[in-house]
């Protein structure tokens, strides 16, 4: 058996969500690297992986990548990775804006290397079966679409998620996951309208924000997506498909689950077995794509045409205009 050494950079949340994954694998050695002393130490004895001392360590050490950092540090720490010709799987969103996915692309392109963004929403199955049910035409000829994601806000190290120039906001970290779904499932955006509390009023300091965007897909169709970090109730998911011949729903509320009852509370379980989860599938399936040199299932080039969604409803948000998306 082939082992591959895995260099996993970020010791925050998704690194914590990827190095779970990693522990299911029998066939891969992680290390990570962290530039917080205080986040490496507390990584190290949750996960049990060994840290290295340099991100030039981890390369030199690494087959492949993996890049659990915030967005605006993903371009360049991505490009240190494919100079050093290692496969690299990026979290999502790929990059702030159109400039850097380009940038991105045309290093991947020059040096002949795998990269992937982390697009995992393709791997929920209720997103993947409802992906499949619109292409096999069940829904008959889709006319419009309506999606949901959100909760409370979160925070992040050094407060980075809510920093908008560091993490898009609601409209590029959040909503990059419907806009992936949609182009995946219905083809290219013509255009978009979107209103934000937080890019309608910039002077806002409130923490969150609420966006609801509609978009014109060049087949005709129309969706609309809200998204949220100003839900005090929870974190929620659901979409709406409506064609000529029916309709699908997902609501994540109302799936199965089991929950149990302790005197520390009622906590909610997903029955789910654990090599089901997405995010085991996601990695397993760049991992196997390194392996067998076989296509990525998600490019660089479906990660570029998310941010550039995004892009285009954070203009439109901030100027109240009707906004094209770029054919790139």
């Amino acid at each position: 058996m082939v082992v591959l050494k895995v260099g996993l950079i970020g010791a925050g949340g998704m690194g914590g969500v990827h190095a779970r994954q990693y522990a299911k694998m029998n066939d891969v050695e992680v290390r990570f690297f962290d530039r917080s002393a205080d986040k490496t130490v507390e990584f190290a004895q949750r996960t049990g992986y060994h840290s290295a001392t340099s991100m030039e360590q981890l390369l030199d050490w690494a087959d492949c990548m993996d890049i659990c950092l915030p967005t605006d540090l993903h371009v360049d720490c991505a490009i240190s990775c494919i100079e050093r010709q290692k496969p690299t799987l990026v979290e999502k969103p790929m990059a702030l804006d159109i400039e850097q996915c380009q940038k991105l692309i045309a290093a991947e392109k020059q040096h002949q290397v795998k990269v992937m963004p982390a697009q995992v929403l393709r791997w929920f199955p209720e997103y993947r079966k409802g992906h499949f049910l619109v292409q096999e035409g069940t829904v008959g000829n889709p006319g419009a679409v309506r999606m949901r994601r959100g909760g409370k806000a979160p925070v992040g190290f050094e407060g980075w998620f809510q920093d908008i120039k560091r993490s898009g906001g609601v409209l590029l970290d959040l909503a990059i996951h419907e806009f992936d779904w949609l182009r995946w499932t219905f083809g290219e955006v013509e255009s978009v309208l979107a209103r934000s509390v937080r890019f309608n009023q910039p002077e806002l300091e409130a923490a969150g924000d609420y966006a609801l965007i509609t978009l014109k897909f060049k087949s005709g169709c129309v969706g609309h997506v809200e998204a949220t970090w100003m839900d005090p109730s929870g974190f929620r998911t659901m979409f709406e498909v409506c064609g000529s011949e029916g309709m699908i729903e997902h609501d994540s509320r109302r799936i199965g689950v089991i929950r149990a009852h302790t005197a520390s509370g009622s906590q909610a379980e997903n029955p789910m077995h654990q090599f089901d989860d997405p995010y085991y599938l996601q990695i397993r399936s760049f991992l196997d794509a390194v392996r067998d040199d076989s296509p990525l299932p998600v490019s660089t080039h479906d990660g570029m045409m998310a941010v550039a969604i995004a892009r285009a409803c954070i203009e439109s948000a901030s100027t109240g205009a009707l906004v094209t998306v770029p054919t790139l």
